[in-house]
C-alpha cells in the first residue's frame, strides 16, 4: 500500500506497517510492526518516523534507516 508521508494526508484503513520505502531507495525498518489506524498521519520529522494519531497525540517509533543496493539487499546506515 502506498501511504504519504507528509503529516497532512490521513490513512484511510488500519494498516500493518514494518518498514516504509521512500521514493529515493530508503528505507525506514521499525523496531516492531506497527499498527496505523484510519485516520492517523504520519511523516518524517529530522530522521524520525512520526505518528499522529486523531486524538493528537504523536508517537515516534524506534526503528533505523537503510538503502536498497540491490534486490532483497539492504545496508544500514
Amino acid at each position: 500500500m502506498h501511504l504519504v508521508a507528509d503529516g497532512a494526508t490521513p490513512t484511510s484503513r488500519l494498516v500493518l506497517v514494518k518498514d516504509l520505502k521512500t521514493d529515493d531507495g530508503y528505507v525506514f525498518e521499525l523496531a516492531s510492526p506497527l499498527f496505523l489506524a484510519a485516520s492517523d498521519r504520519i511523516a518524517f520529522e529530522d530522521g524520525r518516523f512520526v505518528v499522529v494519531r486523531a486524538s493528537g497525540e504523536r508517537l515516534s517509533p524506534a526503528g533505523h534507516w537503510s538503502t536498497r543496493c540491490g534486490p532483497g539487499s539492504l545496508r544500514r546506515q
